[in-house]
């Protein structure tokens, strides 16, 4: 029969003697957690005030949180006599295999936090990198996401854009379109310039600050080319560009200037004249 006096006994003995540890262990694990939890929400509110990207900030709040409760259940467990140097051992082996086979998505985890850091780009700006042109859309920890202009989805890896070069075209206020138009060697140079003056003027889409700029670029082959600069605001780039050159050409021809194109003449020598 089982003795209930001594299964009592050593009930008692082994409450007396772990009690105390557990409850102790206990108090400390409800403790620290409560810690981890007031100190995390700290360090979120000082990075949305340093104004730290949603997406790094939710990642590095939950990240730090799991590697101290990691670290506090490895000292309750120490507390109650359990051995944990073997235990660590065993965590770091393992996680030196995980990271050397995943080498690819650890480097695009690190360009990820590089770019959420420090922000060459944001969501919405139109960007060019790795070969593709496209507007932000998104930013993961692993990769960023793109929209084309003819409205494709581009997937492109963080350790690429970290390492790579980038163009982050809306990075800037302003930027400057450039334009060319050719006009023929007989027209008069100084009323095709006052007419391009008149035409930017014309466009509230134009800044007036920086100014622009009509120069004579170049005498070429058949034409007298006349550069023409104006500055806009990213988002309106292409449409002053599409605009500017469809209105010169319709107040050119109002105008009587003529534009140039290439021409060949082809000369028939006559069959007696080769026999």
């Amino acid at each position: 029969m089982v003795n209930v006096e001594r299964l009592t006994q050593t009930a008692t003995e082994l409450l007396l003697s772990y009690g105390p540890k557990l409850l102790l262990a206990l108090l400390t694990l409800l403790v620290g957690f409560l810690i981890i939890k007031r100190v995390m929400a700290m360090g979120e509110a000082m990075m949305e005030r340093s104004q730290v990207e949603i997406t790094l900030r939710k990642f590095l709040v939950n990240l730090g949180s799991l590697l101290l409760k990691a670290l506090v259940i490895i000292s309750v467990a120490s507390m109650v006599g359990v051995e944990t140097t073997s235990f660590i051992a065993m965590l770091g082996a393992a996680g030196l295999a995980v990271g050397l086979a995943l080498q690819g998505s650890l480097a695009n985890f690190a360009g990820g936090v590089l770019i959420l850091f420090f922000k060459p780009f944001k969501v919405g700006d139109l960007i060019e990198a790795q070969g593709y042109l496209g507007i932000v859309k998104e930013i993961q920890i692993f990769v960023t996401i793109l929209t084309t202009p003819d409205n494709k989805r581009i997937i492109i890896p963080n350790g690429l854009l970290s390492n790579g070069c980038l163009t982050n075209l809306n990075a800037e206020p302003h930027r400057r379109v450039d334009m060319t138009f050719g006009i023929s060697y007989g027209d008069d140079i100084l009323k095709v310039k006052r007419t391009l003056q008149d035409l930017i003027a014309a466009d509230n889409r134009v800044l007036a600050d920086p100014a622009s700029e009509v120069y004579v670029k170049e005498h070429g082959e058949s034409s007298i080319n006349i550069l023409v600069r104006v500055w806009v605001k990213p988002e309106n780039y292409w449409g002053v560009y599409f605009h500017m050159h469809e209105q010169v050409k319709l107040t050119f021809d109002r105008e009587g200037v003529s534009i140039p194109f290439p021409q060949r003449d082809v000369h028939m020598i006559p069959a007696s004249k080769t026999a």
